[in-house]
């Protein structure tokens, strides 16, 4: 596909791109929860640099998950109710994937913080998922096979010490600061291992079905 949108809202950041061909335009900024607010008029200003509408975009690709709830329930709305309007396809793309394929380095843990001392989870090598994504806590992550590991994402900043107490020798690097970006997720959508769909049809990964712990759980958890 030669013209794509691309957004992720799964995280405090707001990462939109255009692609036409080989040109991309991009926003990448932390709004915290404005995604709403602000998600439309980024998008509507990168579709002018570009010289184009909405019209002449063959798919919208966005972050499926996992990772905020209330983020990637006004993504996947705004790419439904556009894609709808312009008669255009879905790709949705995790989460996961996304942030692993937004650094520089083959071996990538992808780690987005989950809230309630738990961490969304999956190990990617060369951009191939190797573990699939998973709620864990940071002393219960899987252990990836072999050493020269990144660890990356918001997940890694939150509880860096117990992770690299339960990596060990696995973890080379650490990036806390790491991000989903559309700039990668417009090269996994043309990639081809992420199949569109009618907008529709779209759904969200989740991964966790539960929003919040009632008062009786914070307590003991605390």
């Amino acid at each position: 596909m030669n013209t794509l949108v691309a957004l992720d809202t799964s995280t405090e950041f707001l990462s939109l791109a255009v692609a036409v061909g080989d040109s991309v335009r991009s926003v990448h900024q932390h709004v915290g929860q404005q995604h709403a607010e602000l998600t439309l008029p980024t998008l509507s200003r990168l579709l002018q640099e570009q010289g184009i509408g909405l019209d002449a975009v063959d798919a919208i690709a966005f972050g499926n998950g996992p990772g905020a709830f209330t983020g990637l329930r006004i993504g996947c709305g705004l790419a439904q109710g556009l894609a709808l309007a312009h008669e255009m396809p879905l790709i949705p793309v995790s989460t996961l994937a996304v942030l692993a394929a937004s650094v520089s380095a083959s071996r990538v843990l992808a780690c987005l913080d989950a809230r309630m001392g738990q961490v969304y989870w999956a190990a990617y090598v060369d951009g191939v998922e190797v573990c699939p994504p998973g709620l864990f806590t940071p002393e219960d992550v899987p252990l990836p096979d072999g050493e020269g590991w990144l660890l990356a994402g918001s997940g890694a900043a939150a509880h860096e010490a117990a992770l690299r107490a339960r990596l060990g020798a696995a973890l080379a690097a650490v990036d806390g600061q790491a991000s989903p970006r559309a700039e990668a997720l417009i090269s996994l959508a043309r990639g081809g291992r992420w199949p569109a769909c009618p907008p529709d049809a779209a759904e969200l990964c989740y991964v966790r079905d539960k929003v919040a712990l009632k008062t009786h759980e914070r307590l003991a958890a605390a």
